[in-house]
């Protein structure tokens, strides 16, 4: 069995084939990993959405920002823009089973030593306590609540974690760091209007990762959603948004020893 994880897809579902291809991948003895952003801003979003839920236990996938966008979306909540391209999705006959299907993956994954999400983990966590925090947030997207969620869901405050945050904020905090970090100030506060990668941030900024008092240094971190950071790879942290959507490359990496990185050219979207 080869496990993979694989970077941001965001609709790009011809370069998703091309690289399954390049790796030959066995949804019978194989399982791919995936990091979130699964839909939006790519050509396909559709066909991508619906080809990884038929891969069934062969894949797992984290919730990104771009996906919590398309379920929000889907409830009415917040407005399409331009640039989107989840409307095929909510046209879709089958758009309730995705959309449910959607809505049922987790925020967080952690198995053999490494730990998946979408774009990173708030520093004053450790992995137990990320799991039970990411747990908060399932818990509330398979609900009855759901709605009430999605509409209080945006925002950048509270930008700092306390365990004694409750209802909304705590929730907005959790989501935030799971599917929109990537800067935090030097005392850990959430810093999310950045996208810069950190040779052009002069600003005292610093990348979630790399934070003294990160408490989650003993796993392997797997992130997408920094595009302008690129492939990453090292004991600490595993960075996969290699800019598919923007013409860049989709990007593999076979999880194990040597960690082999697998690459396709993607064009530019629309």
């Amino acid at each position: 069995m080869a496990l993979y994880a694989i970077g941001d897809i965001q609709g790009c579902y011809c370069c998703l084939q091309r690289l399954l291809d390049t790796i030959h991948f066995d949804p019978t003895s194989d399982q791919l990993w995936f990091v979130g952003d699964l839909v939006n801003r790519g050509p396909d979003s559709l066909g991508t959405l619906r080809f990884i839920k038929s891969l069934g236990a062969s894949a797992i996938s984290v919730l990104g920002n771009h996906d919590l966008h398309l379920i929000a979306s889907a409830y009415g909540i917040g407005k399409i823009h331009s640039r989107d391209t989840i409307q095929s999705i909510l046209d879709a006959p089958d758009c309730a089973d995705l959309i449910n299907w959607l809505r049922n993956r987790p925020l967080m994954h952690a198995e053999q030593n490494y730990c998946l999400v979408h774009a990173g983990l708030a520093p004053q966590w450790t992995i137990d306590e990320a799991r039970k925090l990411a747990h908060e947030v399932e818990y509330v997207l398979n609900s009855n609540d759901i709605v009430h969620f999605l509409a209080h869901m945006h925002g950048n405050q509270p930008d700092t974690w306390n365990n004694q945050l409750k209802g909304w904020d705590r929730l907005r905090f959790i989501t935030n760091a799971f599917t929109r970090i990537r800067y935090c100030s030097v005392d850990g506060a959430l810093q999310m209007k950045n996208k810069q990668s950190p040779e052009k941030t002069t600003n005292g900024l610093v990348p979630w990762f790399q934070l003294n008092n990160q408490r989650s240094q003993s796993t392997t971190i797997i992130f997408g959603h920094w595009s302008t950071l690129g492939l990453q790879l090292n004991a600490q942290y595993i960075a996969l948004d290699t800019g598919c959507v923007w013409g860049g490359h989709l990007t593999a990496v076979c999880l194990g020893d040597h960690r082999q990185v697998f690459q396709v050219r993607c064009g530019a979207s629309a």
